[in-house]
């Protein structure tokens, strides 16, 4: 877990977004034709945040929001750190994998890995084993937010890609929103139904 110190970010910009939705989804949350208005509204709040290089970019790197802010950090000088809930060659089978064009985020996900200046962090690898009962998505949510308020509750700025309803199971992004709140953050929603 990260210390506060001199070198402490000038804000931590932390992300969770819907996936693009799998080709079979019933409903749509986030469909893969909204990606690129949902790139450009994610660019408008980094925009309207000033983010740039004294900041930090926290996310998991999902398929879908996760990636695109990630890019758009990236694009801008931010420096962008992973936190995967599961080993990579699951969070890809899993995250990745079963949206539309799932190869295409795979091969996305890898390509913003190659421009990282540190590896993804594994919550395995850092946390231990999950506990009995335990889901790795929750974990990981609390893991980005604990991480997050590391550096001061004043600094988060939080962003997410989200249609306001219930996730297709525990971890989701309205667990970090409701998360987000509890710890009385600032949260700055973009609603994929105006996208």
């Amino acid at each position: 877990m990260p210390t506060p110190s001199a070198a402490a970010p000038r804000q931590v910009l932390l992300f969770s977004g819907h996936l693009i939705d799998a080709p079979d989804r019933p409903l749509p949350r986030f469909p893969a034709a909204k990606e690129a208005a949902a790139a450009q509204r994610i660019a408008i709040e980094l925009e309207r945040l000033a983010a740039g290089a004294a900041d930090l970019a926290l996310t998991q790197g999902a398929a879908g929001g996760d990636l695109l802010f990630a890019e758009a950090c990236l694009a801008r000088g931010v420096p962008v750190r992973l936190l995967l809930p599961l080993p990579e060659h699951e969070f890809i089978e899993r995250s990745m994998l079963p949206c539309e064009d799932g190869q295409r985020w795979r091969a996305r996900y890898l390509a913003l890995k190659a421009q990282l200046h540190e590896a993804p962090q594994v919550a395995d690898a850092v946390l231990g084993p999950l506990r009995p009962g335990e889901d790795a998505f929750e974990r990981a949510n609390r893991w980005l937010l604990d991480t997050a308020l590391a550096f001061g509750a004043t600094r988060l700025r939080f962003i997410t890609l989200w249609d306001g309803g219930g996730g297709d199971g525990p971890g989701g992004t309205r667990h970090m929103v409701e998360a987000v709140r509890r710890a009385h953050g600032e949260v700055r929603w973009i609603d994929t139904h105006t996208l």
